[in-house]
């Protein structure tokens, strides 16, 4: 076994469930002196290894947590939650542990120094005994990575009770099921729990609903700084409103409604004129406050149309749409150091924004969408996960050598390891020598429209930002990426209206787009803590 898979197997998370009994063995070959291999609750009886430093953990089982009484409050069923983490580390090193043991044991029969004192026969049957062993220690490494797969959905599940303050207002009500000190995760145990005390379903059905007000309150990225020239306007939709983007006299960035007060001529089809844009109806001329500061032909009166925050950071041009004072700071969306930046594209999607942040918060499904672009020939893991803090937004792949990270209020971060563009390598980014930055930002232009940023980044091939027209490969590349998702993604849409909720069953690697969901709807209600932010 490489130290690799070691690895591997000693960052199984937890396991709940009881350990099996195996029958005792003990063999005594060349200078290792193997004793005891499988004992007692697959307890180890001697680790005299070269690993032993490494599996040498104290056998947590003395110290399960006992708590009289049919109810457990929070801080109980926490307690018993890290038990089950110190359970689990603890048989996963044993059943690691066993595997290697036996390995060395194969090595030794197949000695050649061995050979010469024993005979076929006896040697035969000393390797199908050791054939029986290993068989009976990788049986026993699937039982617990079912143990874990069930022990992660059961923590989930609390995880969600806690999210939702159900651990709290029902502390003297939860059945104690729920929290068995017994490291038990049999499928009936899981299922009791379940019946017991539903999980909070997500419900994302029906006609898309107007933008609430409260999810205005953010500041948004709604151009590059490198489409606003000095002469130029950025038409956008923004939560079903019509805005324009110019520069005024000083350079900075402005955004008005794209209306004119006069005759609700949009201005965009105007034209910039010393830093005010001019309507191209009557040439009524605004600035970028808002206030009309020309009105040719006639006498000058007091108008203005509506106006909002407006400012420039980092490349990118940001706006402030609601009602609340503006926050100070602006997030920082830049890739990390050492990357540069090749390529930013805005195109225009015809999906409700909420349901495009669904999709690229999600990665399982590339093996079976994006076929012919970014996942052609990606073999289909037979289990994919999402890794994250319980209190986080942000995360990593497993197996995908990918970290993600959601941004609010509509942002979408991904840092992809590459050994070469369309390869992927290693075990995480970390592992891998080249990478991949991107950025989408999912903006909500109306009900059924989303507008998109995408900024692409390398650190690698910096040759690759000076060859000509690489920018039009770039974007025939992110559409072609696009149009995979979007034939999904605007039938689920049509589905949605209709009824259908598009979060009925949701699934483990679901974790950060059920998070997303869980964020939104609670800034949607007005929560005074609001799930996953550092004010929570």
């Amino acid at each position: 076994m490489t130290a690799v898979a070691t690895a591997a197997a000693l960052s199984l998370p937890i396991s709940l469930c009881r350990t099996s009994k195996l029958n005792t063995k003990k063999g005594v070959r060349g200078g290792l002196r193997v004793v005891a291999v499988f004992g007692e609750e697959g307890g180890l009886v001697d680790k005299k290894n070269a690993w032993g430093t490494l599996f040498d953990v104290e056998d947590p089982r003395p110290k399960v947590p006992q708590f009289k009484g049919k109810f457990l409050d929070v801080n109980q069923a926490l307690e018993v939650a890290r038990f089950d983490l110190q359970y689990c580390d603890w048989r996963a090193r044993q059943d690691v542990l066993t595997i290697m043991l036996l390995h060395e044991k194969v090595v030794e029969v197949l000695n050649p120094l061995a050979r010469d004192y024993k005979s076929i026969g006896t040697m035969k049957k000393e390797l199908a005994e050791l054939q029986e062993e290993l068989a009976q220690a990788h049986r026993q490494v699937h039982i617990s990575e079912a143990r874990v797969a069930t022990a992660l959905d059961k923590l989930a599940y609390m995880e969600e009770l806690v999210n939702d303050r159900l651990l709290q207002d029902r502390s003297t009500t939860m059945e104690s099921e729920q929290s068995s000190p017994s490291p038990s995760t049999s499928a009936e145990s899981l299922n009791t729990v379940k019946l017991k005390a539903p999980r909070k379903s997500l419900d994302v059905s029906g006609p898309v609903q107007t933008f609430h007000p409260r999810l205005k309150n953010f500041w948004y990225p709604v151009a590059f700084s490198t489409d606003l020239k000095d002469d130029t306007t950025i038409p956008i939709d923004f939560f079903d409103e019509p805005w324009v983007i110019f520069r005024g006299k000083d350079g900075k960035p402005g955004c008005v409604q794209n209306t004119c007060a006069h005759r609700a001529c949009p201005l965009h089809l105007g034209s910039v004129n010393e830093g005010r844009i001019q309507c191209p109806y009557h040439g009524w001329e605004y600035s970028t406050d808002g206030k009309c500061e020309k009105m040719p032909s006639t006498r000058l009166l007091n108008v203005k149309i509506k106006s909002l925050p407006c400012f420039e950071q980092e490349g990118m041009i940001w706006v402030w749409p609601g009602s609340d004072p503006p926050m100070t700071t602006l997030p920082t969306l830049l890739p990390p150091p050492g990357f540069i930046v090749h390529a930013e594209i805005v195109m225009e999607l015809p999906v409700e924004h909420g349901l495009l942040l669904d999709n690229l918060l999600d990665l399982a499904h590339a093996p079976f969408t994006h076929t012919s672009t970014f996942a052609k020939g990606w073999s289909v893991p037979r289990l994919v996960k999402f890794l994250t803090p319980t209190s986080g937004l942000q995360g990593y792949w497993d197996p995908y050598p990918i970290d993600m990270e959601f941004r609010p209020p509509c942002m979408v971060l991904s840092t992809i390891g590459i050994s070469k563009p369309g390869k992927l390598e290693g075990q995480n980014t970390q592992q891998c020598s080249t990478h991949l930055h991107q950025l989408h930002v999912c903006l909500p232009s109306s009900k059924q429209k989303t507008r998109l940023l995408y900024r692409m980044s390398l650190d690698f091939a910096p040759v690759l930002k000076h060859i000509p027209f690489m920018q039009y490969l770039w974007r025939h590349f992110a559409e072609k990426v696009l149009n995979e998702d979007l034939r999904l993604v605007v039938g689920q849409q049509d589905r949605m209206i209709n009824g259908a909720n598009v979060w009925n069953c949701p699934v483990s690697y679901d974790k950060l787009g059920v998070r997303y969901r869980l964020w939104r709807d609670a800034v949607e209600r007005g929560s005074k803590r609001v799930p996953f932010s550092k004010e929570a």
